[in-house]
């Protein structure tokens, strides 16, 4: 939002023109107003508000203002001390911090004396309520109706009394997602200052960590982030779980971080939201409380955590992961399955029709799998790293019959190999040296009646391979050190980035393994060969930007276009999601944005390109060589060109572009550069590195 010092950001001139379309037509002029002043105004006149009336007020009575605070205690415990340290930053500013409640009374607000006297004009005190509906468009009412953050600069405001103002605010949301108040900095307008917004979100972020620890004390609460230097600041995500596993709340950060919005995400599992069961954490506080833990996103983003939780309570958790199940011996039930509100939650957001963007290849896999579902055939996906195939996996859960049972995701090449056995199939008490007392029923007992989805499974190794067959063919599981066994119900849904086939003809895969999980076989193509690039990208920033996502420029949508992306759709969202923070408070993603090591990648294969699509063939083997690679191509596409080779010719390809390049700027690096779209660091160091 452009702010200025012309009475009030918007621009007087055209504020006024606004207000008198408002007294002649008795409606809201578009275009004149930025989108949420526009839609304010319009709201305000639907409640009957008058431009031009004055400052009334009528403060609430002191007893029902302490029955205020009284309901907002928890508020103004966790605001009051943030309040004071963002005052000390904005003092000698001429301006006030307020804080009011959900219905938009004023709890508590501190300032400089001098501008005290002006607020008192319009009565920013406590007591004195500043819904929209009774105050008309200003920072803390429509922060309030709209639920986000909101600057109102001098004539955007409704009412005439207010528009000496200049008014950013931020609302504030409780542990459990819930609107219970609104943080704002108000002040003279011609004092306003594009920087307070930002102030006052990152004090907002503070009194919403503070108020989430506070809230979930008693439970194990896990911050974490991607980088590990952010854990700890206000960045990090933050998530409490209840005694079984199941997700109690999470903040903001932690919403962004998984993808999801609260609603979405409560009541989900830990393994579901980190890939392994809470257990495995517990026994890392056990063993090592203070140090950090890397867990692995749904979305497969690699975090650092760290969990705040009591000596004395570990005590009680310890072993919150297993419980005694009847009729088991001494096999247990591991807490794998989806709460029934998590269940309700997929359904809801069930992403099979997500997963069509406008492919052909995509939209024929989706086809096919379609046919199959709750038919009992297995299904086989194949396609490389970070192609989606856990996604897609999940999706024919999540529309099938079992949808409300558990998914049991397994990484068979993540797991070593000493312990899969005992992961897959579980184990009795004592049945080897170093096992959980009460043994572990194991992954495949915790998917009967839902969805066991085994990925990587080519690298699963040739010895467990007779067991999951003997599984899969009598459906039933004998755990490690027992005698007896447990029978099991589930559909397999098994992925793999290996050609099985070739597997088998090296005899590193069972024939008869392969044809019992080879019913349905879908092939998912790599990013650079998927037509829907754009429609893949807008969903990701819709997804990961909120109600108001960035766009990209077109700069950057033309480089996503020349990459190759070797990490596929992992890769891409990964990057967006790092880019969209890098321009948060911007409505358009710029190359700026962007990692330095992509647009490093992406400048090395620019100035590989020109060359290596107009190089002539070498007179000795003219018309009996390939052309060579260019942007659209992998090296995966390759796989007779040794890696070295390949490399080394492209650096040279690299270095007689740039050298070409200069020769024709004169030896100008910076013309060069301009030349060949890329900086002068980068013909710096393909020239000297």
């Amino acid at each position: 939002m452009k702010q200025t010092n012309n009475h009030g950001g918007l621009g007087f001139t055209a504020a006024a023109r606004a207000r008198d379309v408002v007294r002649n037509a008795g409606s809201v002029p578009a275009g004149l107003l930025p989108s949420a002043i526009e839609m304010s105004w319009a709201r305000c006149l639907d409640y009957g508000l008058d431009s031009d009336q004055g400052a009334e007020f009528d403060p609430l009575a002191r007893v029902l203002l302490a029955e205020q605070m009284e309901k907002s205690r928890h508020l103004l415990t966790h605001a009051q001390p943030v309040m004071d340290v963002l005052f000390e930053q904005i003092v000698d500013t001429q301006n006030v911090v307020v804080l009011a409640n959900n219905a938009g009374y004023i709890l508590h607000s501190c300032g400089d004396p001098e501008f005290l006297t002006q607020a008192e004009k319009v009565a920013l005190a406590p007591g004195v309520e500043w819904s929209e509906a009774n105050r008309g468009t200003n920072a803390i009412g429509t922060a309030l109706a709209m639920g986000m953050p909101v600057v109102v600069n001098g004539g955007q405001h409704f009412l005439a009394a207010n528009r000496f103002l200049t008014c950013s605010a931020s609302p504030i949301y409780d542990p459990h997602g819930q609107l219970t108040g609104v943080l704002d900095v108000s002040g003279d307008h011609r004092s306003s200052n594009r920087h307070t917004i930002a102030l006052v979100r990152m004090s907002v972020q503070m009194i919403e960590n503070r108020m989430f620890a506070a809230a979930f004390n008693e439970m194990l609460t896990l911050r974490f982030h991607a980088r590990p230097e952010f854990v700890g600041t206000l960045c990090e995500g933050m998530a409490a779980f209840a005694d079984d596993g199941t997700l109690l709340s999470a903040n903001r950060n932690a919403c962004f971080q998984f993808g999801q919005h609260l609603e979405q995400l409560r009541g989900a599992n830990f393994s579901a939201l980190f890939g392994q069961p809470i257990s495995r954490l517990l026994d890392h506080l056990l063993v090592r409380p203070q140090d950090s833990m890397a867990l692995t996103l749904s979305t497969g983003v690699r975090v650092q955590a760290r969990a705040d939780f009591r000596p004395s309570h570990l005590r009680r958790h310890s072993r919150l992961a297993i419980a005694s199940q009847p009729g088991t011996n001494q096999v247990t039930h591991a807490t794998e399955v989806l709460a029934p509100s998590a269940i309700s939650t997929a359904r809801r957001d069930c992403p099979m029709d997500r997963l069509q963007t406008g492919d052909p290849q995509i939209n024929a896999v989706v086809s096919k799998v379609k046919k199959v579902i709750g038919k009992d055939i297995p299904i086989l996906i194949q396609g490389e790293t970070g192609t989606g195939k856990e996604l897609l996996a999940n999706a024919i859960h999540c529309v099938g019959p079992r949808a409300a049972k558990a998914f049991v995701a397994v990484n068979c090449a993540a797991i070593p190999e000493g312990l899969i056995e005992s992961e897959l199939f579980g184990y009795e008490d004592g049945a080897f040296t170093g096992a959980r007392r009460k043994g572990s029923i194991g992954r495949i007992l915790q998917a009967d009646g839902g969805t066991l989805f085994l990925d990587e499974i080519g690298d699963m190794p040739l010895s467990l391979q007779a067991r999951l067959l003997r599984v899969l063919q009598e459906r039933v599981v004998v755990p490690l050190g027992s005698a007896k066994s447990y029978p099991v119900n589930i559909a397999v849904i098994c992925a793999t980035h290996r050609r099985i086939r070739d597997s088998v003809s090296s005899g590193l895969f069972r024939e008869d393994l392969y044809f019992r999980l080879n019913g349905l076989t879908v092939m998912l193509p790599p990013l650079r060969a998927r037509t829907d690039l754009d429609a893949l990208v807008g969903s990701l920033l819709r997804e990961l930007g909120g109600e108001h996502p960035p766009s990209l420029d077109p700069e950057v949508l033309e480089l996503f276009r020349r990459h190759p992306w070797p990490g596929n759709l992992r890769q891409l969202s990964n990057l967006l999601r790092t880019a969209v923070v890098m321009a948060e408070g911007e409505s358009t993603i710029r190359r700026e944005h962007l990692p330095d090591d992509f647009v490093e990648d992406i400048e090395q294969i620019l100035v590989a390109v020109p060359t290596a699509e107009a190089a002539p063939p070498a007179p000795e083997t003219a018309g009996a060589v390939s052309p060579a690679p260019t942007f659209a191509q992998h090296p995966a596409q390759h796989p007779a060109q040794p890696p070295e080779a390949g490399a080394g010719r492209l650096q040279d390809l690299a270095l007689q572009a740039i050298r070409d390049a200069l020769a024709r700027s004169g030896g100008n690096i910076s013309g060069a550069a301009r030349e060949l779209g890329v900086s002068r660091s980068t013909l710096y160091r393909k020239l000297h590195g």
